[in-house]
């Protein structure tokens, strides 16, 4: 390859044709014209010496090459966007609005620390907590609508940047003094016990839980299903219901219950920080993804 030719534009412009595979996306992402665009695709078609992106059903499809090029031109851009952008972000004079879709579990376990520590660092910068729309996140994201969704692991797609924030366990929570919880609980008295389990799509009584247990010869007595881990708490103090609930749902567990460990217990899940690339660079965001980060991964203290 003659790197002589080599434009730095052009390169700007795969990575945008890799992760949009539409020229018509890539030219608006780009703000250049369509016909600008496919002039572009066809002199590094030239350059590389191969179609990089072959028309599809839906969109184009790149070539083996052009997958093979999408992690090292990511890679390189990243560093050099890093290295020619303005350092000067000032979170104490900031004045930034972020929107962030999460589910009500995230916004007790995230969002309220995050808001926390925003205000001791950067009190200009203001947070708007959206209801997540699983379906909808894509579209949300690209649109601008939403700047960063914390969520379980979705698909990998080329046009969505991700970061692990942490792996989620749970705890088994019920009222202090309920008669049959106990810690060293088996896992036959723990399924005999009355459960209230939570399914965010609504009316559902088994969870990957049940899955596990029904494996192993059990079956738990679930008596009630929420909407919301929020709810969770409150129910369970007043009455002799256990719930199992995300570890950080609970830094700060009231005085009417106690958290149980199972140590037999091995389900759990992900969760992430995933954002798109119109927002990848802006360093007011960098900057509050790090933080997101940050308090993301204090650990919450053990029962």
């Amino acid at each position: 390859m003659d790197t002589s030719r080599l434009d730095l534009n052009l390169l700007v412009t795969l990575e945008a044709l890799l992760a949009e595979r539409n020229v018509t996306r890539a030219a608006a992402r780009l703000h250049l014209s369509q016909p600008a665009v496919s002039a572009q695709l066809a002199r590094l078609r030239d350059l590389f010496d191969d179609p990089l992106l072959v028309p599809a059903r839906r969109g184009m499809t790149p070539t083996v090459k052009a997958v093979e090029l999408a992690g090292p031109l990511r890679a390189a851009l990243d560093q050099l966007r890093a290295t020619l952008e303005a350092r000067d972000f000032d979170p104490a004079t900031a004045d930034l609005t972020v929107t962030i879709a999460c589910s009500d579990y995230i916004q007790a376990a995230v969002v309220m620390p995050l808001v926390v520590a925003l205000r001791a660092r950067a009190p200009g910068v203001r947070v708007a907590v959206r209801h997540l729309l699983p379906d909808l996140i894509e579209q949300q994201l690209a649109s601008g609508e939403t700047d960063l969704v914390l969520t379980t692991p979705l698909p990998t797609q080329a046009h969505l940047r991700a970061q692990h924030l942490f792996a989620e366990t749970y705890v088994l929570i019920g009222r202090r003094g309920h008669p049959r919880l106990r810690r060293g609980l088996s896992i036959e008295a723990y399924a005999e016990l009355e459960h209230v389990i939570v399914s965010p799509s609504g009316g559902q009584f088994r969870t990957p839980v049940d899955e596990g247990l029904a494996a192993l010869g059990h079956r738990r007595n679930v008596v009630m299903s929420a909407a919301s881990f929020l709810f969770i708490p409150e129910i369970v103090a007043a009455s002799d219901l256990v719930a199992l609930v995300p570890r950080r749902l609970l830094r700060d567990p009231p005085a009417r219950l106690v958290m149980i460990e199972l140590p037999w217990l091995a389900e759990g899940f992900d969760v992430d920080l995933i954002w798109h690339e119109r927002t990848h660079g802006h360093a007011g965001q960098r900057w509050l993804r790090a933080l997101i980060a940050e308090v993301a991964g204090a650990a919450p203290s053990a029962p």
